[in-house]
């Protein structure tokens, strides 16, 4: 992925930053709610990996989502990944989250690229979760999709250049396909130090 930095003030990094608000929780909502006091209460076993392995993987899960859009010329912002502890067992549990955006061509262009994204992902083993119009003024397209082959959820939305006062485009702003990978929870490695991490 070529990453291209956007502007501070563009509708890209508000949309991105609401996107991470509303949708960090939302994500793995497709993990068992059985009680597991071993796990922290997921309901399920985490791998145990390094956290480099598991920026690792998710990068390329990331780097994935980027070549099923397609779009060659457009740009991405330039977000790493980050580290979120489990609160409660924030010394062994942690998850990572992904969150960029894809920006710098034409609306069409994006609309093809988030249309070609979805018709992609169940053939490259995603599991379709959510799709449709979300609830921003725009009512911009909106999918939510859990990997079959690992422990990875995606949110991707098709962010229009809207002014939300008017709910209409505007000049100031750009389009853009927005989009979040989160993993499941990991067990870090015996030793591991994950206050360090971010």
């Amino acid at each position: 992925m070529t990453r291209t930095p956007v502007r501070a003030g563009s509708a890209l990094a508000l949309a991105l930053s609401l996107a991470l608000a509303l949708t960090s929780t939302a994500l793995m909502t497709g993990c068992s709610n059985t009680v597991d006091k071993a796990n922290a209460g997921l309901g399920y076993e985490p791998t145990t990996l390094s956290v480099d392995e598991a920026r690792t993987k998710t990068k390329a899960v990331s780097s994935q989502i980027f070549d099923l859009i397609g779009i060659k010329d457009a740009k991405t912002t330039p977000a790493g990944t980050s580290i979120s502890p489990n609160a409660k067992d924030p010394s062994h549990l942690f998850m990572v989250r992904h969150p960029w955006s894809v920006y710098g061509a034409s609306d069409q262009e994006l609309e093809q690229g988030f249309l070609r994204l979805k018709e992609a992902l169940p053939q490259h083993g995603w599991k379709i979760k959510a799709y449709g119009p979300n609830s921003s003024p725009a009512k911009n397209l909106e999918l939510t999709a859990d990997s079959q082959d690992g422990p990875f959820s995606v949110n991707v939305v098709l962010a229009t250049a809207v002014d939300p006062a008017k709910n209409a485009p505007s000049a100031n702003n750009e389009s853009g396909i927005i989009v979040h990978v989160v993993s499941a929870y990991f067990r870090a490695p015996e030793g591991t130090d994950l206050n360090g991490e971010n």
